[in-house]
């Protein structure tokens, strides 16, 4: 995963320098202590500290989860006061989760402040690749377009086979899966909550 102090554009030094006390205030304001924080974000107690105290630059992974672990927005922290109008996250920036299915890969395009709400993936799938997931909160719903491939929706007793272009909208409030076929896929996932 690349490191924050690799970004590239004008400023990103004076944009890291200002990291470290932006992560500090967010979790004074919050009333959490480096333990509190390092459970939440499942980033180390020692990292955060090295964090706070600008001794460590964090990849971008590393700063997703702490942004949604202090609940602040992931732009907004490293935005500095003369920046545009458009909030640009580069494909090399997106944040990537991993330990989730078999065989994909999941990018997480919605901004921290949004999860829970309305998060937006994009998801690679291998030849076979396949995604089940366990029922979100009640009301929730997902909606899939496929992008390339063909894939498999599975939405409690129900399945579907989608081609490219071809979206499904199902309750995520029950068991549910996407699996790709022999020549893999990709989708654009929204999961919204009620």
């Amino acid at each position: 995963m690349r490191k924050l102090a690799r970004m590239s554009g004008t400023g990103s030094d004076h944009v890291l320098s200002l990291l470290p006390a932006r992560l500090r205030a967010a979790r004074q304001r919050q009333g959490l202590s480096l333990d509190a924080v390092a459970r939440l974000s499942g980033v180390s107690r020692s990292m955060v500290s090295q964090i706070e105290r600008g001794e460590s630059s964090p990849t971008v992974a590393t700063l997703w989860n702490l942004t949604r672990a202090l609940q602040v927005d992931f732009a907004g922290l490293l935005d500095s006061a003369d920046a545009p109008g458009i909030e640009v996250v580069t494909a090399a920036q997106a944040p990537r989760t991993a330990g989730h299915g078999k065989g994909c890969r999941i990018t997480i395009l919605s901004a921290p402040e949004q999860v829970g709400k309305r998060e937006v993936y994009d998801i690679a799938f291998d030849p076979g690749g396949s995604l089940d997931s366990a029922p979100h909160a009640p009301g929730a719903r997902e909606q899939l377009t496929v992008l390339a491939g063909t894939v498999k929706v599975c939405a409690g007793d129900a399945s579907h086979i989608l081609s490219p272009g071809d979206t499904a909208r199902y309750r995520a409030d029950q068991p549910h899966a996407i699996r790709a076929d022999a020549e893999g896929g990709r989708v654009f996932l929204i999961v919204e909550a009620d």
